[in-house]
């Protein structure tokens, strides 16, 4: 990043251009970001992209973190109004799943956050960010079935997470229209073994 950032309408147009990338990061996945559609969706010169990030990595970096740290945060402000009590299974299923899945149902949205995962197995400069924010929303996790009354270890939640993506990925194979509905059901199934 160049000194230019560093000062306010530096920052507000780095941060403009981030947003912009983030936006086109959940419509369209890693290849919608490009210099010219990113500066085109925040308002500012092409040039700008150039000039506030060092290459088209360093934007799909920022890009990356800014959404998964916003879902993160929406996952907090969730766990924040949510009271310690034991839950029905299928409370604690949309919890884990609106973490795991995203907000936005369907078929388009849940495509799309899977192919931005798998896309960044061939990204090796975003594995330690994912790292990172793959710990953070296990973290959350936890805490989430903590508070619904239920203890998970670490090798069952790393169970359940691979069964809802496992359920999701084949419902988009089949094309099945809800791969939502299909994950909810898996893991409905599963956390009710845990509770008999």
């Amino acid at each position: 990043m160049t000194s230019g950032a560093s000062t306010p309408k530096g920052e507000r147009r780095r941060a403009a251009l981030i947003e912009a990338a983030a936006e086109l990061l959940v419509e369209g996945g890693f290849d919608a970001i490009r210099h010219r559609a990113v500066a085109e969706r925040a308002g500012l010169p092409l040039a700008s992209t150039t000039y506030y990030f060092d290459s088209l990595d360093d934007l799909i970096s920022a890009a990356a973190e800014h959404h998964g740290r916003a879902e993160l945060a929406k996952g907090h402000a969730q766990l924040d109004d949510l009271p310690t009590e034991h839950r029905r299974i299928d409370s604690v299923v949309e919890l884990v799943l609106d973490q795991l899945l995203g907000e936005d149902p369907g078929y388009e949205a849940v495509l799309l956050r899977y192919e931005r995962l798998v896309a960044t197995g061939r990204r090796p400069y975003l594995r330690p960010l994912m790292r990172a924010l793959g710990a953070e929303l296990r973290e959350l996790l936890t805490e989430i079935f903590a508070r619904s009354g239920l203890v998970i270890e670490r090798d069952r939640l790393e169970e359940l997470i691979a069964l809802v993506d496992g359920a999701v990925v084949n419902a988009l194979i089949e094309v099945d229209p809800d791969p939502r509905a299909v994950a909810r059901a898996r893991l409905a199934r599963a956390l009710s073994k845990l509770g008999s």
